[in-house]
Parts: C-alpha cells; structure tokens; sequence
C-alpha cells in the first residue's frame, strides 16, 4: 500500500461521512448513511443532536483506512451520504421524527440499498426498523447497550404514545416488527421489562472471548434479516465517556469490535449508532469510537450483500 499524505489531510474539505458523496438519488448506492439529529425522547442529559454532524467529522479519519478488515469499503461499495433527515422543533418533534425517518428508510430499502442511521438518541430506530420490517418480514434485533429499552410506552390522552429512548425495544417487538426468541441484547447492565429478548448481560459477555460471544450471537439470529442497533453506552465510559447515560462495567472498544468482525456472515439489512454526546467528551474519544464502529458495522453490511 502506497500512503499519500495529501489524501489523508483530515482537516480540509467538507465533513460528509468519510469524505462520500452527498445525495438522496440512492439507486445506484450499495450502503446509505443517513444522519437524525434528534435528542428529544431522552430522559437525562441531551445533546445526542449535534452527533451526526461529529462522528461524519471523526469520520474523516477513524474510517481512512481499512484495519481491522482486509480492504476498503469505499473501495468495494459505493456509500453516499444522504444528509439529515427528522429534525424539528416544536410540541410535535418526535412524531415528525418518527414519520420523516420512517418515509425516507423506506425509500432507501425499497431501492435495494442497506440503511445506516445515525443518530440521535435511541428513540430512532421506530421509523427504519418498521420500514425494514415492511421489506424483509419480521426482523431479528442485535442490541448493544448498557440498558434494555423495554419500557412500554404511554398512550396519551389524544391516542398518540409518549416516546422516549427507553420505548423502541419493547413497542416494536409489541407492533410485530421484531421477533425477540431470534434476538439479543448484549452488554447489558440495568434492568427493565423482560419481553422476550435474548439477553447477555455484561459480566457474562466479558466472561466469553469476542469470538465465543459472536459465535452465540450468530446461534441467536441464524440467518433472518438482522437489524443491528448500537448506543454507545454499551462500551465502557472510560471508552465512551461522551454519552447521556452511562453504566461503568462495559466492554474497551478493541473488544467490541472484535465481536463485530466475528459477526461476518450475518444478514444486516439496517441499523443505527445512537446516544453520542460530542459536548460531554472534549477530547472526541466517543465520537472517534462511534465512527470507527459505525463503519464496522457497514462493513457487516457488504459482507452480506456479497453473498
């Protein structure tokens, strides 16, 4: 390999998603990453909307080269960048969210391409899990986090529900998107409703070697359509210390990403990178572990469009 300086001057130019083009013409596109810089259903402390704009930042040099993996991905596969979509401000912001993701996941699967979202806080994955859900069936879900999201959300007054990042992973298995005997949660070290899920609790999951656990992950998806959701929070917050909620007792990042190399093989069709807190962390350690991570996981993405 040839190093050539000039192309690795990561603080000139616009900050798109490590450097790809930007556009919402997707037919052509094999992987489309797609920013929502949303933070109202958090419930402690915000700022999950200005993490788009810095992991595409971080991007620029956490995704320039190809390690751990054997090539590079925008060498194989075309990614573009499709901009932000499901932001407001208003009374309404989250059901605005919510459809305006869903609309445009929608349009991104229904042209054969593989979504990546990120966000934003966990609340979301509603609009690109129901519209991956509508073009591949029901969905095994690979969960990363230090908490479960399986709080039922309330219904209110006017028959809309009050969502909150800690809804999604029980409301969508509840709607029939998500098929929980097929599904994990992992690096999990909080409690909340139990509702089915797979669920590997961080003292366990660091008891196995990456390659055990993805060996028990891929046991656990088998070969269904997988939508892989990873909030930051799983890692450990001396790994990840920009985030809105976190629980020591998690994973380095060499750990996960392991595991994640181990997870070759499996059908990612969506999934997402949430809960990052650029203004929480000055040094950008987190923003530089959810670049490096989200492009794992489009990583994960080719490897299935490959087979």
């Amino acid at each position: 390999m040839k190093y050539e300086v000039q192309e690795h001057l990561h603080y000139a130019g616009i900050a798109t998603w490590n450097h790809c083009p930007v556009t919402q013409e997707v037919d052509d596109a094999d992987i489309v990453v797609m920013g929502v810089p949303f933070d109202s259903g958090v419930t402690f402390r915000p700022g999950a909307r200005f993490a788009p704009r810095a992991i595409r930042e971080q991007s620029l040099i956490a995704c320039c080269f190809k390690y751990p993996w054997d090539y590079k991905l925008c060498d194989a596969a075309k990614v573009v960048d499709y901009g932000d979509v499901g932001y407001w401000v208003g009374a309404k912001a989250t059901e605005f969210m919510v459809e305006d993701t869903y609309k445009h996941a929608k349009k991104i699967l229904e042209a054969g391409c593989r979504l990546m979202t990120i966000g934003g806080d966990h609340t979301i994955p509603y609009g690109p899990v129901r519209a991956a859900s509508e073009k591949y069936g029901k969905l095994a879900l690979l969960h990363f986090d230090s908490h479960q999201d399986s709080t039922k959300s309330e219904t209110k007054g006017d028959g809309t529900r009050n969502l909150s990042h800690a809804n999604f992973a029980y409301d969508l298995q509840e709607e029939g998107c998500i098929d929980p005997a097929h599904s994990a949660q992992v690096y999990i070290r909080t409690e909340m409703t139990e509702c089915g899920y797979n669920v590997i609790h961080s003292m366990d999951a660091l008891d196995m070697t990456p390659q055990q656990l993805a060996a028990r992950l891929k046991e656990i998806v088998g070969d269904m359509p997988v939508y892989l959701t990873f909030d930051i929070d799983a890692l450990d917050p001396a790994a990840a210390p920009g985030t809105g909620t976190p629980v020591i007792g998690g994973p380095t990042s060499d750990q996960v990403r392991k595991v994640l190399q181990g997870l070759k093989g499996i059908n990612v069709v969506a999934a997402d990178m949430v809960e990052v807190l650029p203004d929480k962390d000055p040094s950008n350690i987190t923003a530089i572990a959810g670049a490096a991570i989200t492009q794992d996981i489009m990583y994960l993405m080719y490897e299935s469009m490959k087979k």
